[in-house]
């Protein structure tokens, strides 16, 4: 049965890497089913075929699921358009810096002929100060609202070692995202819709409001608020970092252990009140009523924490263990795990693309199997948790190093006091406070919780807290992943060592750089706005950061960042921020807090905090000119005297960079408009023609001039554009006086990354990375029909 679960997610996993969903021949495969009868006498042969229709089957069931998912989804026609809906309020609503988000379940369309997905992402912007945003409109579960709102299809940013918004929406059965229109027409139609899953987040948000008003203010107040209703989105940026350098993330989201920790706390206090009952107990024995208290508490516990895959693997273990109690079999936690697997994926086919999936459950595979490898009886419950702590972060490392390129060196010190503060003191207490109305209580999580981050800011501030590095190849992630479980096998285990050598190739080898003279250029996709990484064979630059999204989030921390690391560039030697605007600039400082900086030039204004950040701090200026690795890097503008000028607009103050390698050059120019384009032309003539050019101001209609199409001549145009974004870049005409000089168009809204190749006489190879890694939810974005290489 094992066997046959993991293959069945096999399958799963193997339908989430595909490009295109099966038709209807994939499907008749199951016709073949009969042969397993035929088989049934050949143990074998019976075998190995009931396995591969178990992965057939994983892999049917994912696509049916995604066929079904996929048909909901918003028309394009109606994208862009005022629609009115009616619909309830299905989640708690997430508070943001300029306004609030929630899920809506449309229940009518009163738009005619208007087309929308059942279930949408809804943000009510509020671009007033926070003292004076309005009241009128406040939003609480359960609520049945007719709201007229502006649509789109859900859209992220897709780059390597990227988070994959497309893919979290789809697993969440959100098939449009969009916000609201300020009408008349937006009312409140009732104020509670009675179905179970609204009174849940009901109850979620009462919880909310009271951890809000005992604790106001209060620092770690979003940690209790996650802890006991999975409110994740309540603990800011400082503190997940922290939480990430210390391995202890598992603890600050409803983890397996938490529920496990409170099923068991009511399965002795019920299994000792129904013992003092005599008639309770030849009724049913004290065991069987614990064991159903422990679960009934761990599923309210799960709901009201949101639901998360965690709490689905622990509620789904627990359930196969209280059925195997309860039919007086002996339950096997290998088994039970494997049964929550399967209900997990029955339910979320799309479970095996999160990263808490493989961490959840392989965590608790780990403690399963070197359990079942030792004879010891009884051993000293201090050294069980060492030992604990030892396994997860031994046999985890390969797991995390694989997903998010890094992993916490101190974290078994961490946990080792984290874990009892949290699971045994801080947890209790505040689900206590959100059930008992005694402000004390919720003040005393508080202060457990606050010593608890003095620890770990401790631990982590020590040297080498952190260990991070590239993104290795998927074989020496199987081949760790072997290693440590040959590692982990019992004491006196002959050549146990040998797993130590398996590990090592995840570590040893490096990603290939460019070779002398080469050079790689990555027009990374940060969506409206430019982030550019140029490398060399020994040197790395950045130029522009792309934009701020919110104080939480940017383009630094949630995209470059990522990339860097997983391409295994460890500094940068030089950043380049074109001009003072924030979709240039609005990832800087994450970078200068992420990883070292060599120097900072740019055109920002002396107030500018990012000068603060930098360790060498530079204006850019044309004639500013160096080598590195021989690739030529040369500045074409602002000019000096141009900083003297308080009337230039920043457009047109950026810096210009050309590039040139000895297999091509490409051109980086900011957003400066048709009056320096001229000037640029003016003073550097034929030297302005490229392979590669980074379009002008996104492809605004105020720049990209056909005297400076026809000087720059590239054979490759990026536009850094955001989906459907406001300004309506590129403009078609723009466009065309590209296509006019042959040159290819890449936009890294429908290409994501585009990344070139700078080492081949030839030709420069293009990357574009929706069309690298392409997934059956993403739609062929891309633009360019010729599969033919720039240059």
């Amino acid at each position: 049965m094992r066997g046959l679960i993991l293959a069945f997610a096999f399958g799963v996993w193997l339908l989430q890497q595909q490009a295109t969903l099966p038709g209807a021949g994939g499907f008749a495969a199951l016709l073949l089913l009969p042969l397993l009868w035929l088989l049934r006498r050949h143990a074998a042969l019976f075998r190995i075929f009931a396995l591969l229709f178990s992965a057939l089957a994983g892999f049917l069931w994912a696509a049916g699921f995604a066929q079904v998912r996929l048909a909901g989804e918003l028309p394009s026609a109606w994208e862009g358009r005022d629609i009115q809906i009616v619909g309830v309020v299905a989640e708690l609503p997430q508070m943001q810096e300029r306004g609030v988000r929630f899920l809506f379940d449309v229940e009518k369309i009163e738009t005619e002929n208007a087309i929308v997905p059942s279930r949408i992402s809804i943000t009510d912007y509020d671009f007033r100060e926070t003292s004076a945003r309005k009241n009128e409109r406040e939003f609480h579960p359960g609520e049945r609202w007719r709201l007229t709102v502006r649509l789109k299809q859900p859209h992220g940013s897709w780059n390597p070692h990227g988070f994959d918004f497309e893919v979290w929406a789809l697993e969440r059965d959100i098939r449009a995202t969009g916000y609201i229109r300020d009408a008349a027409a937006d009312i409140r139609l009732a104020p509670q819709v009675w179905r179970p899953a609204y009174l849940v987040e009901r109850a979620r948000e009462s919880v909310r409001d009271r951890f809000r008003v005992v604790l106001g203010d209060a620092p770690y107040a979003g940690i209790l608020l996650a802890l006991a209703i999975g409110d994740e989105n309540a603990i800011p940026n400082r503190d997940w970092e922290l939480f990430r350098k210390t391995g202890v993330v598992h603890l600050v989201s409803i983890s397996g252990l938490h529920i496990t920790m409170i099923a068991g706390l009511v399965f002795a206090l019920a299994q000792a009140l129904w013992r003092r009952s005599e008639a309770l107990t030849l009724r049913l024995p004290a065991r069987k009523a614990a064991t159903a208290a422990g679960l009934a508490i761990a599923f309210a516990y799960a709901l009201l924490a949101g639901f998360s895959v965690p709490t689905q693997r622990t509620v789904f273990m627990l359930a196969a263990l209280a059925a195997a109690l309860w039919s007086g079999r002996a339950g096997s936690m290998s088994l039970a795990l494997c049964w929550a697997v399967l209900v997990v994926l029955l339910l979320d086919p799309w479970a095996v693309t999160a990263p808490g999936f493989w961490l959840s459950f392989g965590a608790v595979a780990l403690l399963v199997y070197v359990g079942s490898c030792r004879l010891e009886q009884r051993i000293h419950w201090l050294r069980e948790a060492l030992r604990s702590q030892w396994v997860i972060a031994l046999g985890l490392t390969p797991l995390l190093i694989a997903l998010f390129q890094q992993v916490s060196i101190i974290s078994p010190l961490a946990n080792a006091i984290a874990i009892p503060l949290v699971s045994l003191v801080v947890t209790p207490l505040a689900l206590l406070g959100a059930v008992i109305p005694v402000d004390a209580i919720l003040h005393l999580s508080h202060g457990v919780m606050a010593a608890c981050m003095k620890f770990l800011q401790f631990c982590a501030d020590l040297p080498l807290a952190v260990w991070q590095q590239h993104a290795p190849p998927p074989w020496t992630i199987i081949a760790a992943i072997a290693g440590a479980i040959w590692m982990l096998l019992p004491r006196g285990f002959p050549l146990r060592w040998l797993g130590l050598a398996a590990l090592l190739p995840m570590f040893l080898l490096l990603p290939q750089p460019p070779a002398p003279g080469a050079m790689r250029v990555a027009v990374l996709d940060v969506g409206q706005g430019t982030a550019v990484v140029v490398r060399t064979a020994h040197h790395a630059l950045v130029y522009d950061t792309g934009p701020r999204y919110s104080s939480e989030a940017d383009s630094g921390n949630r995209i470059i960042a990522p990339f860097l690391r997983g391409e295994g560039i460890a500094r940068l030697d030089g950043m380049i921020i074109s001009h003072d605007n924030m979709d240039h600039s609005g990832g800087a400082a994450s970078l200068f807090n992420a990883l070292p900086v060599g120097w900072l030039a740019s055109s920002l204004p002396p107030e500018s905090a990012l000068h603060d950040l930098a360790r060498r701090d530079m204006r850019c200026f044309a004639g500013q000119g160096w080598t590195w690795d021989g690739v030529r890097f040369e500045m074409l503008h602002p000019t000096p005297e141009s900083y003297a000028s308080p009337k230039l607009k920043d457009n047109d103050r950026s810096c210009v960079l050309k590039v040139s390698s000895a297999y091509g050059s490409a051109l980086l120019t900011g957003d400066i408009e048709q009056r320096m384009e001229n000037e640029l032309i003016a003073r550097n003539g034929a030297a302005l023609k490229v392979d590669v050019l980074l379009a002008p101001h996104h492809g605004s209609k105020t720049s990209s001039t056909a005297g400076f199409v026809e000087t720059t001549h590239p054979s490759a145009v990026v536009f850094t554009v955001g989906y459907r974004n406001r300004f309506g870049h590129p403009k078609a005409e723009v466009e065309e006086r590209y296509k006019n000089v042959g040159g290819l168009l890449y936009r890294s809204d429908r290409d994501g990354a585009v990344i070139f190749d700078f080492s081949n006489a030839e030709a420069v190879e293009v990357t574009r990375w929706r069309r690298a890694e392409p997934h059956y939810w993403q739609k062929n974005p891309s633009g360019v029909d010729e599969n033919r290489p720039a240059g």
